[in-house]
């Protein structure tokens, strides 16, 4: 494997999921690179919920914590190009931001601090509602010249196949690749499609045995087996 990069990194949290869920990740990125050159961004449910709620806005709250975040490791570490590692939805999220477009009234201008962004199991296309609002912004302002500033890895697992008739795993994830997708006879990651997450400009990267939900006792992208599989793109 080739040497890791020792660049400075921030994680951004996957839509729904809060900030605590990625120490797991935070501690298997350790092994690789110093610990006090990863940070998590501060996001909790009620960002992406809202209060009252206004799930639209979600991208707003989120993106304010991620350039926060980025600016921080900006001070502490100067002249050192981030990557940002987001999961699932937060993957979209950081496109809109590195965008450098206004959006729904905000705009950021990350530049040259940001140098790559690594996705894990995140949906680029998706006939789901909110997460369309994203996706369709992307697409509407995504241009070829787009990756010659940002270098793009959208990494994914295809561990589990949908299967309308099959069995009750195989089941629930047709279920769920049908909500992101038209087709629910695919492999992805048991929540997500693999080809779900296939953007053109990017380095797509297809892994064999990682699961979508950041939860305890399952082999999700962010423990210890999950990260070794993509970590040489980091």
């Amino acid at each position: 494997m080739k040497p890791v990069s020792q660049n400075p990194v921030v994680i951004i949290p996957g839509v729904l999921f809060w900030d605590s869920l990625y120490d797991i990740m935070k501690d298997a990125l350790a092994v690789y690179i110093p610990e006090e050159k990863i940070a998590i961004a501060p996001v909790s449910l009620v960002d992406w919920i809202g209060f009252p709620p206004s799930p639209e806005k979600s991208t707003n709250r989120v993106m304010k914590a991620i350039d926060s975040t980025v600016r921080e490791l900006e001070r502490k570490f100067p002249g050192e190009p981030i990557t940002l590692v987001a999961h699932s939805g937060g993957g979209t999220v950081a496109m809109v931001y590195l965008l450098e477009k206004p959006f729904q009234g905000d705009f950021y201008h990350p530049g040259n601090r940001i140098a790559k962004l690594v996705t894990l199991g995140t949906p680029f296309h998706t006939h789901e509602h909110y997460a369309k609002i994203k996706t369709d912004f992307i697409f509407k302002h995504l241009q070829a010249d787009f990756f010659a500033r940002f270098r793009v890895v959208s990494v994914v697992s295809d561990k589990f196949q949908g299967n309308a008739q099959g069995s009750f795993v195989e089941k629930m994830c047709y279920k769920f690749y049908k909500s992101v997708a038209d087709d629910g006879n695919v492999g992805g990651d048991g929540i997500v499609p693999a080809k779900s997450c296939f953007l053109d400009g990017a380095e797509n990267v297809t892994i064999a045995d990682a699961e979508h939900l950041p939860t305890p006792h399952t082999r999700w992208y962010g423990t210890k087996e999950g990260v070794e599989q993509w970590i040489q793109w980091l």
